[in-house]
């Protein structure tokens, strides 16, 4: 699947997005973001506070429980504000 950062959550893992493979146990956002969180200092950095992220599974906003069976792309970012 792919996965896409945004904002600051880009910035401290280091690239703007990835091709990663989760093993099956990983089923949920939550789960995923638990996953990538291991994969470098910057990816821990980034997943600390969970409250500061949201996500969207193929395009369409998800809360972090929301499954990832089959998703295409995944993307993770801070909340969205409207001006």
């Amino acid at each position: 699947m792919r996965v896409l950062y945004f904002a600051w959550v880009r910035e401290a893992v280091g690239v703007g997005e990835e091709e990663v493979t989760p093993p099956v146990d990983v089923t949920t956002v939550a789960g995923l973001i638990d996953w990538l969180a291991a994969r470098s200092e910057g990816h821990a950095s980034a997943f600390a506070d969970r409250e500061r992220l949201r996500a969207a599974v193929d395009q369409a906003f998800v809360s972090l429980d929301a499954p990832v069976a089959d998703a295409k792309e995944v993307a993770i970012f801070p909340p969205v504000t409207g001006g």
